[in-house]
């Protein structure tokens, strides 16, 4: 089960209400769907959806599942639409102030979610949800979304962070060991520079992948309690904290990254970060679960990459952090609170049975969050993520998520800005305090 960390906590009374929804409250008739709201086009038959599978496998699921939600609700419209990654959130933000938003959306957890909750964009769907989904999805993927004893979106899969690398490309630096901690990634990554490989790839052109570094640094070098009350005080003043970005800036001085990795993209075609890797020219990227599937997008033909594998961030010399806790997150999906609620809830949980959560994972090569499903995980990337999860003293939700966006993107800049010369560490948590004060 997954453990999440006590500042988005998923209380014993919420559980309960999930539990205790009765299974037949989603098959009202769709007449009731106006009794909870309206689209923002004003047709309570019609859900208009967007998530960020731009192309492949991913891209065809949900066109399939809106498909077959129509095929099943008669007079039911399912209009799909998908945004790259790096642009929906702000595509989002645009069109829900502007009341033009979808019905329903891939939702961050953490302070982003809270920021939409706060300002009534999103739906509670405490008691819509269906006892057979709420049973066979496990407590700690329901509280990445729950504020206050209310659940505000569905999970859907598991995203475990950690370091994906090639096997042949280790195998031919003479690298026989997954590195455990900094100095013996240190030692791959000279390794691999020796036998002429790019050590690792890196997309900061989108400055999040980035930073990706500076949360794992951060989660080896503070204490739990330390992360955790920072996080929820928005109070910076730990050494841990400046630690880490010392520890990134060391990092980097030994030049681990590709060539132009400051304007280098994450996902975006055969030439990002991902794309490096699909192709054999870096051998490592530190990234989330979604990786296996964009990595797979991104190969000759388009296939997974048969020679992936995957090991946790590896443990800090000296560093406070609890050398097996993961960072990462839930995927999920939010109705707004202007969508017909009790259609909205219905999508929700139609893609979350056990036959639908199992070609989730085949499409996007992920962990889904319904335990029935998991069995469906075969690749050797995803496997050890599973145990690692398991095996995981608390999972802390990626940092910038948990920040909201505000000091989120501050963070993240302020990141970028110090691998590019323009910064240093105590300038990481200067920027993060600033964004702070103005919350």
């Amino acid at each position: 089960m997954m453990k999440l960390s006590a500042h988005n906590p998923h209380t014993a009374r919420s559980r309960r209400r999930i539990a205790g929804v009765m299974t037949g409250v989603l098959a009202a008739s769709l007449a009731l769907a106006a009794c909870g709201g309206g689209s923002a086009g004003g047709d309570d038959n019609t859900l208009t959806l967007w998530h960020n599978a731009t192309t492949g496998p991913g891209s065809e699921y949900w066109e399939t599942i809106a498909s077959e939600f129509e095929a099943s609700h008669e007079g039911v419209t399912v209009e799909v639409q998908a945004i790259q990654n790096e642009d929906l959130d702000g595509k989002l933000q645009t069109a829900q102030n502007a009341g033009e938003g979808p019905d329903v959306f891939l939702a961050r957890g953490g302070g982003k979610l809270r920021d939409m909750v706060d300002a009534g964009l999103i739906l509670d769907i405490s008691d819509m949800i269906d006892e057979t989904v709420a049973a066979e999805v496990p407590e700690g993927a329901f509280s990445a979304y729950t504020i206050e004893d209310a659940v505000y979106a569905m999970p859907t899969s598991l995203q475990p962070g950690g370091i994906y690398y090639s096997k042949d490309l280790f195998d031919a630096a003479g690298i026989t060991e997954e590195p455990t901690t900094i100095a013996e990634l240190s030692d791959a990554v000279a390794k691999l520079k020796d036998s002429g490989t790019s050590p690792i790839a890196l997309g900061a052109k989108d400055a999040w992948p980035a930073a990706h570094w500076y949360y794992f640094f951060a989660l080896r070098e503070c204490s739990q309690d330390v992360l955790e009350t920072s996080l929820a005080e928005l109070e910076f003043s730990d050494q841990c904290w400046v630690d880490a970005g010392q520890d990134l800036a060391d990092f980097a001085g030994t030049e681990p990254f590709n060539s132009g990795f400051l304007t280098t993209s994450a996902q975006q075609g055969a030439g990002s970060s991902a794309g490096m890797l699909a192709n054999h020219q870096a051998a490592m990227e530190l990234m989330g679960t979604w990786n296996v599937g964009v990595i797979a997008s991104l190969t000759p033909d388009e296939q997974p990459l048969p020679d992936l594998r995957w090991f946790p961030f590896p443990a800090v010399d000296g560093g406070k952090g609890d050398p097996t806790a993961i960072m990462g997150g839930v995927d999920g999906y939010a109705c707004s609170s202007t969508a017909p609620a009790e259609l909205c809830a219905e999508f929700l949980n139609f893609f979350m049975s056990q036959e639908n959560q199992e070609a989730y994972a085949d499409a996007f090569e992920t962990i889904p969050v319904n335990e029935k499903a998991q069995d469906v995980v075969t690749q050797e990337a995803l496997l050890p993520q599973v145990e690692a999860n398991n095996e995981a003293a608390y999972s802390q939700v990626w940092l910038d998520t948990s920040l909201g966006q505000n000091i989120g993107n501050a963070l993240n800049v302020a990141v970028v800005d110090m691998l590019a010369g323009k910064g240093d560490a105590q300038g990481i948590v200067d920027a993060m305090s600033a964004a702070a004060a103005k919350e």
